[in-house]
């Protein structure tokens, strides 16, 4: 599985930006995708979940929503109201259905998103 992010930039706060994760390859592999983000001399953290339902970093509920299109193999994540905290690259993660598929997650190779105050 190769995921491809897009659709991240600079922009000013209280912005909008959505940001896009192109799946290709085995997707029938692909179990829960996710977004996380890793700001500069931070760890990386988990930004949102859509498997069955969805799940929120508490730092972004209400300002982002993630959403997935199975039949396009797309992930998004739009994200409104968006803070100078926010500044980070953000990744596209992807888990395995079983280990027949993978080992371990597949992750894009991130997105550069800048918050201006």
């Amino acid at each position: 599985v190769q995921l491809v992010e897009s659709g991240g930039g600079l922009v000013q706060a209280g912005d909008s930006l959505r940001l896009s994760c192109t799946a290709s390859g085995d997707t029938i592999c692909i179990d829960a995708m996710a977004w996380y983000r890793q700001a500069p001399g931070k760890e990386r953290e988990l930004v949102a979940v859509v498997n069955f339902g969805t799940y929120y970093a508490d730092s972004v509920k209400g300002r982002f929503t993630i959403s997935r299109d199975k039949a396009k193999n797309m992930l998004y994540l739009q994200m409104n109201s968006l803070k100078p905290e926010d500044t980070a690259v953000y990744y596209c993660n992807a888990a395995p259905v079983d280990r027949d598929c993978a080992r371990d997650d597949w992750w894009g190779q991130g997105t550069q998103v800048t918050v201006s105050s």
